[in-house]
Formats: structure tokens, C-alpha cells, sequence
């Protein structure tokens, strides 16, 4: 099984300095285009991993699928990695709302996005895979704590629901405050960077600022992605894979839907019933298991209806302006 795990990192590791090294080597602000072919070029590895993780968890490669309290199918393993992979994916349109908001405050010149949302991506890789370990060790510790994350999410879910747009404030960001103590912070952009210096002294760049708040709130919006999956499954590699199969798309995600955000603008009442349902599931885990397939198409469902809604509601907007 440990063959597994080291096999998955070292991918994630070849393909991000791949990413980095090779085909953004040469920074350049990233087209539509481009950020619509690479969001395909990652959802096909996601979802050609979980064809990987069919055909292990059916022959039982090096025991994978045999470690929990059942035996898991071929079957079972890639629904829930699948179902693991769509949660993960829409609530991350959430945060790219967010980043959207920050890279506005701060007027980041869109040259140097992709640099901070690639740095901002693996940090987030450790952080949440330091989080499912924990998360996992405590459900199987204390089988309450199941109750705890349900929740969680359905308290999260009421806060999204009556919360108007988030606004953001960096001067009350814990780790951008620690910044400007330890290090001075340079007046401007120099270019790329994130160190610089003032005189003799060591500095920080705006640019670093930007990149601290953002691995700050992908920690926030992992406490609901991260236990929502939960939900599915405890298996710590389909937990672990199908969440960083989802936010390694996340950054051309947002170069994708960067021009376009504002068309959906009642996807935010999906993620809230994604979230709610979620944290019920998790609720009667112990007493009615909810079919992972049908749990799926609810999911799925609910997210069709908010981009359609969001669609059609922006199109009449369109034609009521060029009507008037």
C-alpha cells in the first residue's frame, strides 16, 4: 500500500514541475483558451485516475482496498472517488470567487497570478494532506466525531446562505500580520518576487502578502471540503487523491472562469444545499446510509440547476438591456 502512496506523490510532484518548469517556464498572462484546454488537460487525469483506481481496488493490487473493515470493489472505490472528486470540484468554485476578490484588493498584475496560484496550490496540497490524516485518525478514534463535522457543515451551510459577498480584509489576516512584523514590505511589485530587500534588511513583497492570505483561506474552505468527503468515504488514499485531483485544475479553473464569474451568481445557493445535504448525510451515517450513486446524482443535480439558473438568469438580463 505505502507503493501506492509514494507512487501518487511522486506523480503530483513530476507533474507540477512539469506545470512550472516546462510549459510556464516563460511567465505570460494566460489566455481564456489556454486556461480552457489546461482545465480539460487536468479534469481527464482526474478522471483517468479513477479508471487507475477501478482496476486496483477490483484485483486488490499490493492489498489496496483491504485494509478497512470491508473489502471494497472496483466498483465502490471509483463511485466514491468520482463522487469525492465532484464535491471537492464545486466547492472549490467558492474559492475561486474568493481569489478572484483578492487578486483585485491588491491589484496583482495578471502576469504574476499564475505564479502566486501555483505556489498557493502546493502549499494547499500539504496543508490538506496533513488535515485528511488528522481528520480520519479522529473519525476512526471517535466515532462521534462524524456528528461533529456533519455539523459543521450545516452550520457553514446557514453562514454561506445569510452572508452577502465576502470582502476581504488583510490587515486582519493573522499571517500577514506576523509578515509585517517579522519583515518590512516593499512599497511596489518587483516583478515575480516574493523576497526582496530595503536597504540591508530582508523583505517581503505585496506579492507574498497575496500568496499568505491566499494558502490562509484555502485552509478555511478546506474545513468544509475536506469533512464533506468524509461523508463518502474514510479510505485515506481515495480521500487524498480525488481532493488533489480537483485543485490541481483549481488555478486554470479560475484563469477559465475569471471573465465570467459574475454569470453565476446562483451557484452560491447550490454549494449551500451541497453543504446542508452533506452535513445530513453525515448526521444519519450511523443509523441510514445514503447510497453513494444517489447521493452523486442529487449532488450533480443541485449543481446543474444553480449554472443553468445562473445562465438563463444572466441571458434575460442581456436581453432586457438590449431591449431597453
Amino acid at each position: 500500500m505505502i507503493f501506492f502512496w509514494f507512487g501518487f506523490i511522486l506523480l503530483i510532484l513530476v507533474l507540477l514541475a512539469l506545470d512550472l518548469g516546462v510549459f510556464h517556464r516563460k511567465m505570460h498572462r494566460i489566455s481564456s483558451r489556454e486556461a480552457i484546454l489546461w482545465t480539460i488537460f487536468w479534469i481527464f487525469l482526474g478522471l483517468l485516475f479513477n479508471v487507475f483506481i477501478y482496476y486496483a481496488y477490483s484485483n486488490h493490487w499490493l492489498g489496496i482496498g483491504e485494509s478497512l473493515h470491508h473489502v471494497q470493489s472496483g466498483d465502490e472505490a471509483a463511485l466514491k472517488y468520482f463522487t469525492g472528486y465532484i464535491i471537492e470540484k464545486s466547492l472549490s468554485l467558492d474559492n475561486i470567487f474568493v481569489i478572484a476578490m483578492i487578486f483585485a484588493y491588491f491589484n496583482v498584475p495578471a502576469l504574476f497570478q499564475h505564479r502566486v496560484l501555483y505556489w498557493g496550490i502546493l502549499g494547499a496540497l500539504i496543508m490538506r494532506g496533513v488535515m485528511i490524516i488528522a481528520g480520519i485518525a479522529l473519525i476512526n478514534k471517535f466515532s462521534w466525531m462524524i456528528y461533529l463535522l456533519g455539523i459543521l457543515l450545516i452550520v457553514t451551510a446557514l453562514k454561506m446562505l445569510f452572508t452577502r459577498q465576502e470582502s476581504i480584509h488583510p490587515d486582519k489576516n493573522l499571517l500577514v500580520r506576523l509578515a509585517r512584523k517579522l519583515y518590512p514590505v516593499t512599497g511596489d511589485y518587483e516583478g515575480s518576487k516574493f523576497f526582496s530587500r530595503i536597504g540591508h534588511r530582508r523583505a517581503v513583497t505585496p506579492l507574498f502578502l497575496v500568496l499568505l492570505i491566499i494558502e490562509s483561506t484555502d485552509v478555511l474552505f478546506a474545513v468544509d471540503s475536506i469533512p464533506a468527503i468524509f461523508a463518502i468515504t474514510t479510505d485515506p488514499y481515495i480521500v487524498f487523491t480525488s481532493n488533489v485531483f480537483a485543485i490541481l485544475g483549481l488555478r486554470s479553473l479560475y484563469f477559465a472562469l475569471a471573465s465570467m464569474m459574475d454569470k453565476f451568481r446562483y451557484l452560491k445557493f447550490s454549494l449551500v444545499f451541497v453543504l446542508a445535504y452533506v452535513g445530513v448525510k453525515m448526521l444519519l451515517s450511523h443509523t441510514y446510509k445514503i447510497p453513494t450513486l444517489l447521493s452523486l446524482g442529487i449532488i450533480a443535480g443541485m449543481l446543474s440547476i444553480g449554472i443553468l439558473v445562473s445562465l438563463l438568469a444572466s441571458h434575460h438580463e442581456k436581453k432586457s438591456l438590449k431591449t431597453n
